[in-house]
């Protein structure tokens, strides 16, 4: 049997478990949190694991006394129809993006539900994942993509939780190369307010502030913007009081990039709610890359996995994320990308960045005999 891939701390600890999985290469982590007053593992991660456990068959983890080293030993991916309750620790974002990456990869297609948050900071909203996530995706997908469904059936911002969100995704043999270099302007920028077991006024004043800001700094007067308010009421509401937004921005080449923001106990102000989510978009179009931010790591991982074909993409700045989710496919799969200012016409570097990767034309194991 070898040897396990050997990584220390708690960093990146979902994506090395998501590409554990994906490679079949058993991984070994230690001093999780070790030199901290509660070291260890935490339940979110713990339930991260739980997540993983039902998507396949034949997982193995072992955890220390003190839950700082975690030894992981990946099994078949199955899928199916499957419930999870997330832990509220995270958001169901941190579990969704985890289920996107594999399941074009199960052996029977996922039909999940996931019972948790929806709007929170610290995560990516499902909105957000269902606008700049899902077409992510879609793009590599070999199959049906329209088949390909985000469902939010109830919304749920922290403490408490409560949303309840739908994913469904057929399997894939194999996925496809992409060649995304065109950027384009912008077109058109869409969002939605939500507000949960407050006055229903609160979403529209997020959305009006949201978009008085956006007209404070974007130059086309023609730009069309559309904020939508949900004043969400009784049963799909959720277990605690907030409101959240989130911005989508649309170019003419049909890349969409997003930002998010939500209420919290120290930021209760609709209107200081829908200017930070403003400012983050306009800081977004800035970064102005083919891929919205959060979804580079998605990117790249399936850049890698593709067809044995050249994929090329351009994105913004390389995130913390997206620059480890790099090193570590160079560990699993011995994946390298080649890496290069974007340019201008007349040849000088801008601060956008060039992927470029020979995909190992990895294949979903169930389906090779297909």
């Amino acid at each position: 049997m070898s040897q396990p891939i050997e990584y220390k701390g708690c960093n990146y600890l979902k994506q090395r478990l998501l590409l554990s999985t994906l490679s079949g290469k058993s991984v070994k982590i230690t001093d999780i949190r070790a030199n901290k007053d509660d070291p260890g593992v935490r339940a979110f991660e713990v339930n991260l694991v739980g997540l993983l456990e039902k998507l396949s068959n034949g997982m193995k983890v072992k955890f220390n006394e003190t839950g700082t080293n975690l030894h992981y030993d990946p099994g078949m991916l199955i899928g199916g129809d499957l419930v999870h309750e997330c832990n509220i620790e995270r958001g169901i974002g941190y579990y969704l993006e985890a289920v996107m990456i594999l399941a074009p990869f199960c052996k029977n297609p996922v039909n999940i539900k996931l019972k948790g948050i929806t709007e929170t900071s610290l995560d990516p909203s499902i909105d957000r994942i269902k606008a700049a996530g899902l077409p992510v995706l879609k793009k590599f997908f070999t199959g049906d993509s329209d088949n390909i469904k985000i469902t939010i059936v109830k919304r749920g911002i922290a403490p408490n939780g409560g949303g309840e969100v739908h994913f469904e995704c057929p399997v894939a043999r194999f996925l496809k190369p992409v060649y995304f270099i065109e950027i384009g302007s912008l077109k058109r920028i869409r969002g939605v307010a939500c507000s949960m077991r407050v006055a229903g006024d609160r979403a529209v004043i997020v959305a009006k502030s949201a978009k008085e800001k956006l007209w404070e700094h974007i130059q086309k007067r023609d730009t069309d913007i559309n904020i939508m308010a949900d004043p969400c009421r009784k049963e799909k509401s959720g277990n605690s009081p907030g409101f959240a937004i989130t911005l989508n921005a649309e170019t003419a080449t049909g890349v969409i990039l997003s930002a998010q923001a939500c209420s919290s106990k120290e930021k209760n102000d609709p209107e200081e709610v829908g200017k930070e989510a403003a400012l983050k978009l306009l800081d977004e179009l800035y970064r102005n890359g083919c891929v919205d931010s959060v979804f580079q790591s998605m990117a790249i991982i399936f850049m890698a996995l593709n067809r044995r074909d050249v994929s090329k993409m351009i994105v913004g700045p390389l995130t913390q994320s997206a620059i480890q989710t790099l090193r570590d496919l160079k560990d699993f799969f011995s994946v390298v990308f080649k890496l290069d200012y974007h340019k201008d016409e007349d040849g000088n570097n801008l601060e956008q960045v060039v992927l470029l990767c020979m995909g190992i034309e990895y294949s979903n194991l169930s389906k090779r005999l297909l």
